[in-house]
């Protein structure tokens, strides 16, 4: 059972990634479109299905099986899993400021410009890097 969890486990980390890369993305181009214009209503119903049928269920699923696999698997007392909890609470935060930036967007009150998005679109990737880095290397 403990493998078909982990299975479960990768398929929700790569969901949510996927929700958290392509997320920022529709921002930048958001930006672009003019307030209250078709293209700017139809990015807001992309903006809220994509987080809520991807990437909020798949942040939950990850989290789930992730705690239930570390405890099942013993991993509790390693150093490497603690650090990854750390960047997962971090890309979590991230999760929490893209569904902010999400609400902003739906009230037409975005004051950011694209470069921000393009920036904070990087933020998940650097994260992951270093969450694979410590599941598979296990430094310490």
């Amino acid at each position: 059972m403990y493998l078909w969890l982990k299975s479960f486990h990768v398929i929700a980390i790569i969901a949510w990634m996927a929700g958290m890369l392509y997320l920022p993305r529709l921002f930048v181009y958001h930006c672009e479109a003019a307030r209250g214009s078709i293209q700017s209503e139809t990015f807001k119903i992309m903006e809220r299905r994509l987080l809520k049928a991807i990437i909020n269920p798949a942040m939950i699923v990850t989290w789930v099986l992730g705690l239930y696999l570390a405890f099942a698997g013993g991993w509790f007392q390693s150093g490497w899993l603690h650090a990854k909890l750390l960047l997962v609470v971090v890309l979590s935060a991230v999760h929490g400021v893209l569904v902010k930036h999400t609400r902003e967007f739906a009230e037409d009150r975005n004051t950011r410009p694209a470069r921000y998005y393009r920036i904070l679109n990087e933020v998940p990737t650097v994260l992951m890097i270093g969450i694979v880095i410590l599941v598979i290397v296990k430094p310490f």
